[in-house]
C-alpha cells in the first residue's frame, strides 16, 4: 500500500522528478527568442512571472536537477504543473510585458513586489516643451516634505513597477540610442534665448540625445521622437517599424530629407537590436583590457557614494611636472564606464610652477567656469587624483561658483582611500570592490594622459622642436 502511495501521490519525489523532466523537455523545445514565461499550478493559477532573453534557455534552467532558485522560490517547483510563454520581439518588450503582468496578476512567488514604492518605474513627462524620460522609485511624484505633486508628474505616463532595476536602466540606454530623448532634469523652454549659449552634455556628442537644451532640435521634431518611443514600448516592433517606414517615405516625398534621414537611422538601430556584441565590437579596447565590467562598476560606485541617480559620466584630473618645470594638467572622460577620448583635454599651467594645489585650482577653474554659471551640465562625478588636500583645493574653486557640482571625490594612492566632498572621514573599500576599480581606472588614465603631455613639452624644450 505504501508503494502505491509513492507512485500515485503527485507530491512525492519520484513523481516530482518525472514531472520536472517532462517540463524540462517542453522548455528546451521553446523558441530561442525573448519573451515572458508564466509558471502555473494544477488549477491553472499563475505562480510566477519572469522574463527571458532566450525562452528556451531560461525556462529550461528551472527544471534541471541542480536548479537552485533560492529559499523564496525553491518551494515553487513542487507546485508547478505547467507553464505558458509569450514571445516578444525584443528584450525591452519582454521587460515591459513582465512588469504589466506582475502588476495585473500579482503572482505569489514574485514576492519582491510586495511594496511597489521600493521598485523603479519609468516616467515619460507630457506637459513640457521637451518631454523627459527618467526612472523613479516614487511613482506618485508626491514630495514627502511638502505633500505636493512634482510638476513633471502631472499628466505623465508612468509604467511599472519593474522588479529588475538593472535591466530597466539598461533597456533605457538602448532605447535612448535609438530615439535620443533626454533624461536630464533641466527645465528647457523652447526658443529661450539662453539655450543658444548652453553647451550640451556628453550624451549629445555620443549620439544619445538631440540636445534640445541648446536649440539643436525643434519641440515638434523632439515630440515626434518621444511619441515613437512611447509607441515602441507599447506595441510590437514590427508595427512601429512599418509606421516609421511610412513616415520616412512621406518625408522624402515632401523633400524633408533631414527628417527622412533621422527616421532611417532610427529604423536601422531598431533592426540591429538583436545584434549581440562580441570582442570585435569593443569601443576602445586598448584602455579596457583587464578592467572591471563598466555597468557593474557604475552600479557599485553609485552605491558607495550613496547617489540617487545613476552614474553615467565621470571626469578625472591629474597634475604632472618635474621639479616644478613644465607643469601640466589633464582631464579624461568616461561615459557609461568607458573612455570617451573625444572629451579628453590637456592644460598647460601658466600661473604657478611648483604648487600642485594651485595648479589644480587653475585647471578646475578653466574646465568648469561655464558649468558654474549654468551654461552646461557637470559630469555626474568629478575625480581628483590625490588625497584630502587636493580635494579641498578643488572645493575652494567650486565654492566660488554659482552652481555646485553633484559629486567631487579624490582617490589617494597607496591606501586607495576615497575622500568625498564635505566629509572628513574617507571611505576605505576592499581591493576587489568594483566601484573602487572603476575610480582607479579613471585615475590611472588621467595620470597616463598628464604624463604623456608633460613628456611632450619637455622633449620640445630639450630638443628645441
Amino acid at each position: 500500500m505504501s508503494d502505491e502511495i509513492v507512485q500515485n501521490d503527485p507530491n512525492q519525489p519520484a513523481n516530482l522528478e518525472e514531472r520536472l523532466r517532462e517540463l524540462g523537455a517542453k522548455a528546451r523545445a521553446l523558441p530561442d527568442v525573448p519573451g515572458v514565461y508564466l509558471m502555473k499550478d494544477d488549477k491553472g493559477v499563475v505562480l510566477y512571472v519572469g522574463k527571458a532573453k532566450r525562452l528556451c534557455d531560461r525556462v529550461s534552467s528551472y527544471f534541471v536537477p541542480s536548479a537552485d532558485l533560492g529559499p523564496a522560490k525553491q518551494p515553487m517547483l513542487s507546485l508547478v504543473i505547467d507553464f505558458d510563454t509569450i514571445e516578444c520581439e525584443t528584450e525591452v518588450e519582454a521587460l515591459l510585458a513582465e512588469a504589466r503582468l506582475i502588476k495585473d496578476i500579482k503572482p505569489p512567488f514574485n514576492v519582491r513586489l510586495t511594496d511597489d514604492k521600493t521598485f523603479p518605474y519609468l516616467v515619460i513627462t507630457q506637459r513640457e516643451d521637451y518631454p523627459r524620460v527618467f526612472v523613479t522609485r516614487n511613482p506618485s511624484g508626491i514630495d514627502d516634505r511638502t505633500g505636493q505633486i512634482a510638476p513633471e508628474f502631472k499628466g505623465a505616463k508612468v509604467l511599472g513597477p519593474f522588479i529588475d532595476p538593472g535591466a530597466l536602466r539598461e533597456s533605457l540606454k538602448i532605447t535612448q540610442k535609438i530615439f535620443k530623448f533626454r533624461t536630464c532634469s533641466l527645465d528647457i523652454i523652447e526658443n529661450d534665448p539662453k539655450n543658444r549659449h548652453f553647451r550640451p552634455c556628453l550624451l549629445h556628442p555620443i549620439g544619445q540625445c538631440t540636445a534640445p537644451c541648446a536649440n539643436r532640435i525643434s519641440s515638434e521634431q523632439y515630440k515626434d521622437d518621444v511619441a515613437r518611443f512611447v509607441r515602441f514600448i507599447g506595441s510590437k516592433r514590427s508595427v512601429v517599424l512599418r509606421e516609421m517606414r511610412e513616415q520616412m517615405a512621406e518625408a522624402s516625398k515632401d523633400l524633408e530629407f533631414e527628417k527622412a534621414a533621422a527616421l532611417r537611422d532610427q529604423i536601422r538601430a531598431i533592426e540591429k537590436l538583436d545584434h549581440r556584441a562580441d570582442t570585435s565590437d569593443r569601443w576602445q579596447p586598448e584602455t579596457e583590457i583587464g578592467y572591471v565590467d563598466p555597468q557593474k562598476g557604475q552600479v557599485a560606485l553609485q552605491r558607495v557614494l550613496q547617489m540617487e541617480d545613476p552614474i553615467r559620466c565621470i571626469e578625472g584630473f591629474d597634475i604632472a611636472h618635474l621639479q616644478g618645470n613644465e607643469t601640466v594638467g589633464s582631464k579624461v572622460c568616461f561615459v557609461d564606464g568607458r573612455p570617451f577620448k573625444n572629451e579628453y583635454r590637456r592644460y598647460k599651467v601658466n600661473s604657478v610652477d611648483n604648487d600642485d594645489y594651485r595648479a589644480l585650482q587653475e585647471v578646475i577653474s578653466r574646465r568648469y567656469r561655464e558649468a558654474g554659471q549654468g551654461f552646461e551640465l557637470y559630469p555626474d562625478v568629478i575625480l581628483i587624483d590625490g588625497g584630502l588636500g587636493q580635494l579641498h583645493a578643488a572645493m575652494d574653486v567650486f565654492d566660488t561658483l554659482d552652481i555646485p557640482p553633484p559629486m567631487v571625490v579624490s582617490l589617494a594612492k597607496k591606501e586607495e582611500l576615497i575622500y568625498v566632498q564635505r566629509k572628513s572621514a574617507p571611505i576605505k573599500l576592499g581591493r576587489d570592490n568594483l566601484g573602487l576599480k572603476l575610480l582607479q581606472q579613471v585615475r590611472d588614465e588621467a595620470h597616463r594622459f598628464a604624463q604623456h603631455y608633460h613628456h611632450v613639452l619637455r622633449r620640445k624644450k630639450t630638443l628645441g622642436e
